[in-house]
């Protein structure tokens, strides 16, 4: 039997228009009936008993809330902060900018932090500045890693700010980590985040087309269609990054690539962490019939391209079924068909949504939230249908989540009651 995952933790659809207008700031949505995720896990993954959440979630109503009206941006793939408490926020734009703005609603225009538009390669929808982290100790060392696509490749590269403008980025001081071939424009992942562990993780899809067609996503020689994981603070075996001593296959005989964390994902769109219960949840882009969340955990296999989700896919007799960890929620494609992956709520204004999993969906705009019970089972309840192309969440220095807007606006959720 294929080990399920009970605990709580893209293709980025984006030949479907992204013209449609976004929902009013007035508009509200009713919750509906909960859905739940079946199954027991043999797997124990340890959770801290610490976490000071509610004993229940109960679902308010809710409401889109253009966070800053007088701002608009150009495709925008994610919105973070430095975690420096200056109060900034950065939003990435698929076309290569990062853009930086104070994080009020009266803000009347970002600034320009790096321009890496004349680097990149962002002809197909997938491509482009895909991802941006800031470095742990970004106040004391000025570094900031991006992830994006060339016509060939994917980069993993840190930059650093201007010696003499902490406000801007040096677009001179790039320092490429991990470089590798995509063979196809989509399905390049993009995220990449700091663990509570200091390492850097990176999403990366398994090279496009349809089906994973190379076998990338098993094949533990090929980089696609995994997490790495990887030491940024340290460098080795004239490589300029270390690797972490526990990854799966450091140091192996085989050939198997060292900087893998966790394999067999088709396309991560977004994971995130939660810190509080130390655990990776990653969403993963079905192929075409059924979008997953997972959470992932050293050494994983997620199944792809034998499963897509729960569904057996193609049958592979080299990959032992009963090692595989199952999704610990997926939908069908009548309720979306490009997940976005979000963030565990922790913030101070949707007190109801406090230790609760937010993510939507890029093509049918829809968001819910994944409630997990002291007993780690899930339940999943949908907050509203946004009618916005959702390319991401963000996070800033509170723990507020916001969500992104393709077509170049950033909302939040308001309790209407």
């Amino acid at each position: 039997m294929k080990k399920l995952l009970y605990i709580l933790p893209i293709l980025f659809m984006f030949l479907v228009s992204c013209s449609e207008s976004p929902v009013p700031q007035s508009q509200e949505t009713q919750v509906e009936s909960p859905t739940e995720t079946p199954v027991e896990s043999p797997l124990d993954v340890p959770v801290e008993t610490t976490v000071e959440t509610p004993q229940e979630f109960i679902p308010k109503n809710y409401k889109l809330v253009d966070v800053f009206p007088k701002l608009q941006f150009n495709e925008p793939l994610y919105l973070t902060s430095a975690h420096d408490k200056s109060g900034l926020l950065y939003v990435v734009e698929r076309t290569g900018r990062i853009m930086m703005f104070k994080n009020s609603p009266e803000t009347e225009r970002a600034e320009l932090f790096l321009d890496l538009s004349g680097k990149i390669f962002s002809n197909g929808q997938e491509q482009g500045l895909l991802g941006l982290v800031f470095d742990p100790e970004f106040k004391s060392n000025g570094y900031f890693y991006v992830n994006y696509t060339t016509a060939e490749n994917t980069v993993i590269a840190r930059y650093s700010i201007t010696s003499n403008n902490p406000r801007i980025g040096n677009a001179d001081s790039e320092k490429i980590l991990l470089t590798f071939k995509q063979p196809y424009a989509n399905h390049n992942g993009g995220q990449i985040e700091f663990g509570s562990d200091g390492y850097l993780y990176i999403g990366i899809g398994d090279g496009g087309s349809g089906g994973d067609p190379m076998g990338n996503a098993q094949n533990l020689k090929s980089y696609l269609g995994k997490i790495l994981r990887i030491d940024v603070h340290t460098e080795e075996n004239g490589k300029p990054f270390g690797i972490p001593k526990d990854n799966p296959f450091k140091d192996n005989a085989n050939g198997f690539i060292p900087e893998i964390y966790a394999y067999g994902l088709r396309n991560p769109w977004r994971f995130s962490f939660d810190n509080k219960r130390d655990l990776l949840i990653v969403a993963d882009v079905g192929q075409n019939k059924l979008e997953e969340i997972d959470l992932v955990v050293n050494g994983g296999n997620y199944g792809w391209n034998v499963y897509e989700g729960t569904s057996l896919y193609k049958a592979n007799p080299n990959v032992d079924a009963d090692t595989l960890i199952m999704p610990i929620h997926e939908y069908p494609r009548n309720e979306g068909k490009s997940i976005t992956g979000g963030y565990v709520y922790y913030g101070t204004k949707n007190k109801s949504l406090i230790g609760t999993y937010v993510y939507g969906d890029f093509v049918s705009g829809k968001i819910w939230t994944l409630w997990f019970e002291n007993s780690m089972e899930v339940t999943n309840y949908k907050l509203i249908s946004s009618g916005l192309n959702i390319s991401s969440f963000g996070l800033d220095e509170d723990g507020e989540i916001y969500i992104v807007d393709f077509n170049g606006k950033i909302y939040s959720l308001s309790e209407t009651n």
